[in-house]
């Protein structure tokens, strides 16, 4: 038969790329059409994503793309924009890592208790989340929410000037922790316990829906939010596997059938997140690569661009179990000078100070690796499931050093890939709008024979786990 194509649009947090997904009827072809830079812009006193540049060139890109028979859009969460009445950006939207949010959440609790803004939304709490960006800008009094006459996603911004649709795709509405699952709606009463006006509200809509033209073709939802499209393109279908989208953030999880929103999971600090087709992901947010990619940028800064493959040599090369980090301090979330975060954290623990960049990078990797293992067996605590494999999807599966680490660190086997499962994914559901793949569960077997999956099976794990109690006494 002859292939179908579609067109996926995957931006990411340092990088976007227009991708043309060609199904033959037995499996995907990616070629990816045009990447640009994803970079955001600081002012004297704030964070900002560019998103004028990032639809120039998303343009750019559908016009280098082949004939399709539609285009999907998927984006990071949280985040979102304020139009006018006639559905003009009031100001280039917020970047998470602005800190403006800093106070927010305590600010927040102060008008609705913690523990019930979790039995209403299943958010893990995050500062950097929609909630707490909004009830910053309340706060500190910005005159944006006065004007604002409707609020969108980052991803459904670009789906509106596509379109011309105003709506908040299922996926990435679950992100912000506004989202009530037991009301299946947005949660009205959160909002205006917290003063955000609920006029800024718009439908949602579910992925797989078509929601208007660009130049003559269809524009389906995928599931918007990046990460719920990577999900949909994990090769496998057992019950009994975890997921870990690796890429700036790691984000480590298990999919159920409905959200587990329960007195454990509250104390776990786990999310439950919407997926493609009713299915829930109950996972946690790791710091991920963002730590790496910062220390390497410190390093290129000072004339040392290390490769990837340097990288790997120096860890390999470095004292292994020296000392470790916890990810997700808040001291890693800004970026900056990360070498001297990991060297000063490490001292104000009490640990060995890494004395050279090899040992910065081991200290890094061997913490991810037992932060993955920490927040898997609290997955399966609150869920009462057992997992026993792990798929690593997304940019960070390949990462060899680091997915045979993790393999040590959960003593379980890792199968890495596919890389683009984001695009994937994406794909995927369009593909099952327009009717050329059947389910999830068939593209998902078609994906599990896929040549390129890499297993890991664990090494060393004596060593692994005597460590481990060191690195969960920073977790106290």
């Amino acid at each position: 038969m002859s292939a179908k194509h579609v067109i996926a649009i995957d931006l990411g947090a340092t990088s976007g790329r227009v991708m043309d997904v060609a199904f033959d009827g037995a499996r995907l072809t990616l070629e990816e059409v045009h990447r640009f830079p994803n970079i955001p812009v600081r002012t004297p006193s704030s964070l900002h994503w560019d998103v004028l540049r990032l639809w120039h060139e998303i343009t750019a890109g559908l016009e280098a793309a082949a004939d399709a028979a539609s285009i999907g859009l998927d984006c990071w969460g949280v985040d979102y924009a304020l139009l006018d009445s006639a559905g003009e950006l009031l100001a280039n939207p917020y970047h998470y890592r602005d800190p403006r949010a800093n106070g927010a959440m305590e600010w927040v609790f102060e008008r609705m208790p913690r523990r019930e803004i979790f039995a209403r939304t299943g958010i893990q709490f995050m500062p950097l989340n929609a909630l707490y960006q909004l009830a910053a800008s309340i706060r500190d009094g910005s005159p944006l929410l006065d004007h604002a006459a409707s609020m969108l996603t980052i991803a459904d911004l670009f789906n509106y000037w596509l379109t011309g649709s105003k709506t908040c795709e299922f996926t990435e509405a679950t992100t912000m922790q506004l989202y009530n699952p037991a009301l299946a709606d947005w949660d009205r009463e959160l909002m205006e316990a917290v003063g955000i006006p609920t006029h800024l509200l718009t439908p949602i809509a579910q992925p797989g829906a078509k929601i208007g033209v660009y130049n003559g073709i269809d524009v389906i939802l995928p599931a918007c939010h990046d990460t719920g499209s990577a999900v949909v393109a994990m090769p496998s279908a057992s019950e009994k596997a975890a997921y870990l989208s690796s890429g700036t953030w790691s984000l480590l999880g298990l999919e159920l059938d409905e959200p587990i929103i329960s007195d454990a999971a509250y104390a776990a600090n786990v999310t439950n997140e919407g997926g493609y087709d009713g299915a829930w992901r109950l996972l946690k947010n790791i710091m991920g690569l963002w730590v790496v990619d910062q220390c390497r940028a410190a390093w290129r800064a000072e004339g040392n661009d290390y490769s990837f493959a340097q990288l790997t040599a120096m860890v390999e090369g470095a004292a292994p179990f020296k000392a470790f980090i916890e990810p997700d301090d808040p001291v890693f979330l800004p970026p900056g000078d990360m070498p001297a975060r990991v060297i000063n954290y490490c001292r104000q623990t009490g640990q060995p100070a890494p004395e050279n960049d090899a040992d910065v990078m081991a200290t890094v990797y061997i913490s991810l690796a037992y932060k993955y293992r920490y927040v898997l067996e609290q997955l399966m605590t609150v869920s009462g499931r057992e997992a026993d494999l792990l798929h690593i999807i997304g940019g960070g599966s390949r990462n060899a050093l680091l997915n045979q680490m993790t393999a040590n660190a959960i003593g379980r086997p890792v199968i890495a890939g596919p890389a683009e499962a984001t695009a994937t994914g994406n794909a995927i559901v369009q593909l099952i709008a327009i009717g050329e793949l059947a389910s999830v569960a068939e593209a998902r077997a078609m994906l599990s024979s896929a040549p390129d999956l890499v297993h890991f099976e664990p090494q060393n794990a004596a060593a692994w786990d005597a460590h481990y109690p060191r690195f969960l006494a920073l977790l106290d």
